[in-house]
């Protein structure tokens, strides 16, 4: 039952239920596409967000969705497993897999964390900051939770790889985004300083924090034409605010002008950039 106080919350968050209402619909959809997609090293960015942070033993994820990063913390050692989402949908997929068994996952918000100060070693965050609002106050919340001198690592998205699908879908699909009338319209999501390194110091460092490493990687979502047009529809929010008449006109498009992206062997390259930040919260 939805009270009038939630009803209103909600309403003050559109960015929040946007998110919340997107992965209930369609939850593990995004994690599935990480998990499928690797570095040139066969890694995904989960394993690559979780050698960042390689003596962690008590973490918590911001934005945990179906847990498939603690899933991989956890395989590599930790111990005490927490994460917090918006999505009840995703926590669903994430209690079920029993590597969480044990895991403390939580309905609620990075902004008001439901932790007892000093409870973790490491924070980590896929994808999650920077879609986050009140960005100051989720690093006020991490600083809070983390022990003296922890680790927060946060991956965060750097863009699509010059000359590939991936660039080409966005050329091809901000045009009909910007033709969507803005009641129609999703929200707009975060804070665009989670993407940068000085922008996330700017965040940071008044909660405490030393300033952020920074390492770029490319994730490969290349496959075939249709493969890679599945991946990019899934991974960009914007897709929502396309009718079907719309998609299936962008779809086509794309199609038709990847065509001299194609290998000989009929692949489709598609690379996308990934930012990992790490830092450690002042002793």
């Amino acid at each position: 039952m939805t009270t009038t106080s939630d009803a209103s919350a909600a309403a003050a968050r559109p960015a929040e239920e946007f998110l919340r209402a997107f992965h209930d619909r369609a939850p593990g959809l995004q994690s599935a596409g990480a998990g499928s997609s690797r570095t040139a090293d066969g890694r995904t960015s989960y394993q690559m967000l979780a050698g960042r942070v390689p003596q962690a033993r008590r973490v918590l994820d911001l934005g945990c969705a179906d847990g498939a990063l603690l899933q991989v913390l956890a395989e590599g050692g930790a111990e005490v497993l927490a994460g917090i989402d918006l999505s009840e949908g995703e926590l669903a997929l994430a209690r079920r897999r029993p590597a969480l068994a044990t895991a403390d996952l939580r309905h609620g918000r990075a902004q008001q964390l439901p932790f007892r100060n000093g409870s973790f070693d490491t924070v980590v965050s896929h994808m999650a900051l920077m879609l986050m609002e009140d960005v100051e106050q989720v690093a006020a919340e991490v600083a809070r939770v983390l022990a003296p001198g922890g680790t927060l690592a946060v991956a965060v998205g750097g863009g699509p790889v010059a000359g590939e699908a991936m660039e080409l879908f966005l050329a091809l699909a901000r045009p009909h985004f910007k033709a969507t009338p803005t009641e129609l319209r999703m929200p707009r999501l975060g804070d665009r300083r989670t993407r940068q390194r000085e922008g996330l110091d700017e965040i940071l460092a008044p909660a405490g924090f030393e300033p952020v490493s920074w390492e770029q990687i490319v994730i490969d979502m290349g496959g075939t034409p249709e493969e890679v047009w599945k991946a990019n529809s899934g991974t960009f929010y914007d897709m929502v605010e396309l009718d079907e008449d719309r998609s299936g006109r962008l779809h086509d498009a794309f199609m038709e002008e990847s065509r001299p992206l194609l290998t000989p062997d009929g692949r489709l390259p598609c690379g996308m950039r990934i930012n990992i930040a790490t830092t450690r919260l002042r002793d």
